[in-house]
């Protein structure tokens, strides 16, 4: 049994100062020799830094390795650590909460089971950027590992083949025995370095029974501690041991080969095949060697984003059926919109990585009776994400829990969409213009007005028909015929025609024709009022407006922003009434100078409040126009964010804008109070202002290039071919009548002159012919001559033509005297 001691060694993985201490007080040599995985842990940080990285979430096989990387964190670590050991379903479930996310996975052990911890990691969903993690394996056979095609991008530390002829004092290459444990391999060089050292220069034993020092003399103590810097500097110096001036432990030498993709191949792209991973580097005693040309990809910062949806700042997409379409790889919805691209742009310029995160109650944030916020604005409160980037509004309420960032879009406000009128096509538009019993009563005036001018014609006794003497000339007979030609020929420019000769025929004809001019004009400006408005867009043009009256409904969002903005309205009309009705009921001297008959605030938002109830507000904003679009008579409205209406405007033909914008405030991305990033997002979005980003992306989403394929409906697109349509079928109408009319005609006139007998008669050139036997050619002549003679009425008798043989005298007809004058209307 020993009675001294000569030198302390020490292979515990804890605190090592109150040994230290206590050795130097009793002048013991105190070595502190590191066998566990906190080398392991020391090399792999070197990497991480190299790579930039401030956080990291460490997962050990089992809960020993756990705590002493937990230890060596503490006491010895640049990197904000999370560290997990014994990977399960819990485990998986808690590192997919962690916020924030983190920016490396870091997994150490050996071969097998890295294979198992990488499956469960891959089975529960935590492998979604392979890039992010960095395997180092704690032996040799790392042939074994199967996963190596399948994630090229996972950064991997294996031990060089040369460590093991390092620690084993051999020269390279050598044969390594199978297995190979390094740490053993490590204390068998410590044991035979201070073997080594005792047998060179021997150090005295140190007795203390009671744990107390004894008197030593002081030669002895400072030859102790010149021993031990000594040996320390003469270890320090070899190739298989690696001591850190922070802690004075002894490691091992172990030399790890960096594998990764190339630094400078592009892998962004999803459809290219990754390239394998090559060796680039390695990394000895905590230093970072690459290989000629080749570099460390630099670290991404990953922030997890909140945002929610709205069209068309953020949605999910979906497929025709309205299904929610999902990312192959990930399982995670597919987002699109104006947030969405604006927040990719963003991770270029700013070098980061993100995670899209919907609320998981609310959607952009409302407060509770409590104070507590839920949507966006309670997951930046809890930290539950980094920033925030959707279409939410800038208010004093939520800047008092969140920061914004400078706007990045502009002034948004309320503003108010109804669907266009619907116009009523009809070819026979031109006969609405007057209703039934006026078209049934000019149709009676015409048929009375005929048959008053045909009356007066047949009885006056002045008139063309009773007064010959007076009108010897062919003048109109007004027939019971004609007297209508006459009254529906003077509804029309040219006129009726000849008019009645008698004063009383001409009176009637007069007051006649200011009927017709007064119908026409009337007819007319009917005709151009109906036509102006059927192209009249909607009814009312103003907020005032649409409070006023009470056949137009109109809805907005249940407890949105908009719903907010009228709430809080009309609380204030009624803050402001008590306060008028209390000033002017106070029993002041000077009351009466505020005492007037009305109110003089319009109480508008307390009955714009209770039409919006009354409505019913919709769940959402799709709702919403959904039921604006159904209403074809437009007299349903929607008051929501101008943002949105104006898109779905630039989408939809049946939508039209109602009035000016109000209530205006501006968007912000939302960060947490204090939050480092409030400085850089707002840097780089005044970048990409001077760069015009934003208005090539506004034009993107709000394009009203679409509109173009609408049907114009501006009062100067003139009257359409369906409103007076009925005026070519009413003319087509009469010209099929009037062919009609001369078919029967032609038929009638034909029947006619087919039942008239016509007298045959011989030609002249055929009297001086012989004459038959019969003795019928001179019977024929004569008969001929006679009827000749009787239908030109001639003088000579028809008797005296009978049996004449000679030449036969044709006396002209008498004829009657011509008046000197022919009265026409005046002298000719």
């Amino acid at each position: 049994m020993f009675e001294g001691v000569s030198v302390l060694l020490d292979t515990t993985w804890i605190d090592s100062r109150y040994l230290a201490s206590a050795a130097e007080e009793f002048g013991i040599p105190y070595f502190h020799i590191d066998l566990s995985v906190q080398t392991y842990v020391k090399l792999l940080e070197s990497f991480l830094l190299a790579r930039g990285g401030n956080d990291v979430v460490y997962i050990l096989p089992n809960y020993q390795d756990a705590d002493a990387t937990i230890y060596l964190l503490i006491t010895d670590s640049y990197l904000r650590a999370i560290v997990f050991g014994e990977l399960d379903g819990d485990t998986v479930d808690r590192i997919k909460d962690l916020r924030p996310y983190p920016s490396f996975y870091a997994v150490i052990a050996g071969t097998m089971e890295m294979n198992t911890i990488l499956q469960k990691a891959i089975d529960g969903g935590l492998v979604r950027k392979p890039e992010k993690w960095n395997l180092l394996f704690t032996d040799l056979q790392t042939d074994k590992y199967t996963l190596g095609d399948d994630f090229p991008q996972m950064n991997r530390l294996v031990l060089d083949s040369n460590t093991c002829c390092i620690l084993l004092q051999q020269r390279f290459p050598c044969i390594c025995p199978d297995p190979f444990d390094p740490m053993d391999a490590h204390l068998q060089n410590v044991l035979e370095r201070i073997v080594q050292w005792f047998i060179k220069d021997p150090i005295p034993l140190v007795r203390a029974s009671n744990c107390t020092p004894e008197s030593q003399q002081q030669e002895l103590l400072e030859h102790a501690i010149a021993a031990q810097t000594k040996l320390m500097n003469e270890i320090a110096a070899m190739a298989e041991f690696w001591i850190t001036l922070e802690s004075g432990m002894l490691r091992p030498n172990l030399n790890l080969s960096i594998i990764s993709q190339p630094a400078n191949q592009n892998t962004t792209s999803a459809a290219a095949q990754p390239p394998p991973a090559t060796t680039i580097g390695n990394v000895a005693k905590g230093q970072i060697v690459l290989v000629k040309n080749e570099s460390l990809k630099p670290s991404k910062r990953f922030f997890r984003v909140g945002t929610t949806e709205s069209i068309p700042w953020a949605y999910r997409k979906r497929d025709p059926n309205g299904n929610i379409l999902r990312n192959s790889t990930t399982g995670e919805p597919i987002w699109e919109g104006y947030c969405i691209d604006f927040l990719h742009q963003l991770s270029v310029v700013m070098n980061f990585d993100y995670d899209l995160v919907s609320p998981r109650n609310g959607t952009f944030g409302l407060r509770d009776a409590d104070g507590k916020w839920d949507g966006l604005v309670g997951d930046l409160v809890v930290g539950e994400i980094d920033f925030a980037i959707a279409s939410l509004k800038m208010t004093a309420e939520r800047e008092e829990v969140v920061d914004f960032v400078a706007p990045y879009f502009e002034q948004t406000g309320i503003l108010i969409a109804m669907r266009k009128p619907v116009r009523e096509t009809s070819l026979f538009k031109f006969m609405t213009v007057l209703r039934l019993e006026v078209w049934l009563s000019i149709l009676l005036a015409i048929v009375a007005t005929a048959v008053m001018l045909w009356l007066l014609d047949k009885f006056s006794p002045y008139s063309a028909k009773n007064n010959k003497d007076a009108y010897p000339y062919e003048c109109r007979k007004f027939t019971l015929k004609e007297s209508f030609w006459f009254a529906l020929t003077s509804f029309t420019p040219q006129g009726g025609g000849e008019a009645p000769k008698a004063l009383s025929g001409r009176t009637l004809v007069a007051a006649y024709w200011l009927f017709v001019v007064l119908m026409l004009a009337t007819f007319t400006a009917n005709l151009a009022a109906f036509l102006t408005v059927e192209r009249m867009q909607t009814p009312v043009q103003s907020l005032e407006q649409l409070s006023r009256q009470s056949r137009i409904k109109y809805t907005v969002v249940k407890d949105s922003d908009t719903h907010d903005y009228f709430r809080n309205m009309k609380n204030a009309e009624d803050v402001l009434y008590q306060m008028w009705r209390n000033l002017t009921l106070s029993s002041g001297n000077d009351q009466a100078q505020y005492r007037v008959w009305d109110y003089p605030i319009k109480e508008q938002y307390i009955n714009i409040l209770s039409a919006i109830e009354s409505a019913n507000p919709v769940a959402t904003a799709a709702e919403g126009f959904r039921r604006v679009n159904e209403r074809l008579d437009a007299d349903f409205a929607f008051i929501h964010d101008s943002a949105e209406i104006r898109y779905e405007i630039s989408r939809n033909c049946n939508f039209t804008e109602v009035g000016e914008v109000f209530a205006e405030q501006p968007y912000g991305i939302a960060v947490q109070q204090g939050s480092h990033l409030q400085d850089e997002l707002s840097y780089f979005i005044l970048e990409l202002q001077k760069e015009r980003y934003f208005e090539s992306l506004t034009a993107k989403f709000w394009n009203n290039s679409a509109r173009s394929q609408c049907p114009n409906t501006d009062d100067s697109e003139g009257i359409t071919l369906e409103s007076l349509g009925g005026v070519f079928i009413a003319t087509l109408v009469g010209l099929a009548l009037a062919m009609i009319t001369l078919l029967g005609e032609v038929i009638y006139y034909r029947r006619k002159e087919t039942s008239r007998n016509f007298i045959k008669v011989a030609p002249f050139g055929n009297a001086d012919k012989p004459m038959a036997r019969d003795g019928k050619r001179i019977a024929l002549k004569q008969k001929s001559i006679a009827a000749v003679k009787h239908l030109l009425d001639l003088d000579t008798p028809a008797k005296a033509l009978r049996g004449a043989t000679t030449t036969v005298k044709i006396n002209t007809k008498k004829e009657k005297p011509i008046p000197k004058e022919i009265t026409i209307g005046n002298k000719f």
